[in-house]
């Protein structure tokens, strides 16, 4: 079992416009919202049970309509929601804007939301080999150190842990302490992945953070692919695979549930099982992944591929 721990919410993702749509004068902002399921956790949560592998989700999800949907979707990928806790606040919600190339930015609506107010760590399922985390849970309180709380107890009794920092910045309202939490973080951590963007923003390397934890730190390199740089030196790099990119949301999500599926194939979800993936392994598993997130890529909002579109690993 593989639980993921983090938010669900609600993205507004622009209405692409149809050849049929009447011409005029218009704001980008003023566009059409559609909204979709998401959150990091959520996108990955609903990736794995996609995938195949037995997932559970450990959240907060509001009893609105939007968490009823939120829950259905997961539901209807396979995802064992008995670890959420429900609330009587709203759902938060991510307004995204679109560029030209397909990245998403974000603007979020978090107050009083209920998946911010996830405060106990609940008892992780019998069999649970991993914990995923990442993105908004752990910046915004007082759910962050619920979360942080859990890492390390899962970290010290020896599950596998993968951490994903996801980096919102607007949502961070003090970079060095979070740089600094963030750094914590890592003696518990047996997986860490991020994006060019999240390592610049951090101001860290690899090699620092294979130093601090981690047996392996993932690398989205956009396009260009992914690159994992291994705590025995080993760097493995494959590209990106082409295609007409509707959006990119989702798609570092989909990155980490392809990771963590394919670990488990490989009998690798174990801390010391991930220091024994070799340079082949890295390659299929890195390819594998790359395939996952160009499929998403290629269809509006977060919507993973399933087992039968993406290929075995």
């Amino acid at each position: 079992m593989i639980v993921v721990a983090g938010e669900a919410l609600i993205d507004l993702v622009p209405q692409l416009p149809s050849s049929g749509d009447a011409p005029g004068p218009q704001h980008p902002a003023l566009a059409a919202l559609t909204p979709r399921l998401g959150g990091g956790p959520y996108n990955t949560a609903v990736a794995l049970g996609r995938l195949g592998s037995p997932v559970a989700f450990c959240s907060r999800v509001s009893r609105d309509a939007f968490g009823e949907a939120l829950l259905g979707g997961l539901r209807e990928a396979g995802v064992d929601v008995a670890p959420v806790q429900r609330g009587d606040e709203p759902t938060t919600l991510a307004v995204a804007s679109i560029g030209a190339d397909g990245s998403a930015g974000y603007s979020f609506y978090v107050e009083g939301t209920a998946d911010r107010l996830f405060t106990t760590p609940p008892t992780l399922p019998e069999g649970t080999r991993a914990v995923s985390f990442g993105t908004c849970s752990l910046v915004l309180e007082p759910g962050a150190t619920a979360y942080e709380e859990l890492m390390r107890s899962a970290a010290a009794s020896g599950v596998f842990t993968a951490l994903d920092p996801n980096i919102r910045a607007g949502l961070i309202p003090d970079a060095d302490a979070y740089r600094a939490r963030f750094t914590s973080w890592l003696p518990s951590t047996s997986l860490l992945k991020l994006s060019e963007e999240d390592a610049q923003w951090l101001g860290g390397t690899p090699q620092e953070w294979l130093a601090a934890g981690p047996s392996a730190v993932v690398m989205t390199r956009g396009g260009a692919g992914l690159t994992v740089y291994t705590r025995g030196g080993g760097t493995h790099s494959v590209p990106g695979e082409h295609v007409d990119v509707v959006d990119t949301i989702g798609a570092g999500d989909t990155v980490n549930a392809a990771l963590l599926h394919g670990l488990s194939s490989l009998g690798a979800l174990s801390p010391a099982g991930l220091g024994r993936v070799d340079g082949d392994g890295w390659g299929r598993l890195l390819r594998f992944a790359a395939r996952a997130a160009a499929l998403t890529c290629s269809r509006a909002g977060a919507e993973p591929p399933y087992s039968t579109e993406i290929g075995a690993l």
